[in-house]
């Protein structure tokens, strides 16, 4: 897969993923009611550990800057 995400987009993903997940987890690991929607937390953790998103990919876009 190409790398698609740049390090500011990665950093955000990270932070946003990070805060899905402490939503779904605040009472525990007993998820109830909507808590479950942020298990999809997990989604931006994994594109910014890979550094490639497969909707940038469908979409042509990249935030990755061009290398020389």
């Amino acid at each position: 897969m190409p790398v698609n995400i740049g390090k500011l987009d990665q950093y955000v993903r990270i932070i946003l993923g990070l805060a899905l997940i402490a939503y779904a987890l605040q009472d525990g690991l007993a998820i109830q009611g909507w808590h479950w929607i942020g298990l999809i937390g997990v989604v931006p953790l994994v594109t910014a550990f890979f550094g490639s998103c497969p909707l940038y990919t469908v979409l042509g876009i990249s935030t990755c800057p061009v290398r020389q």
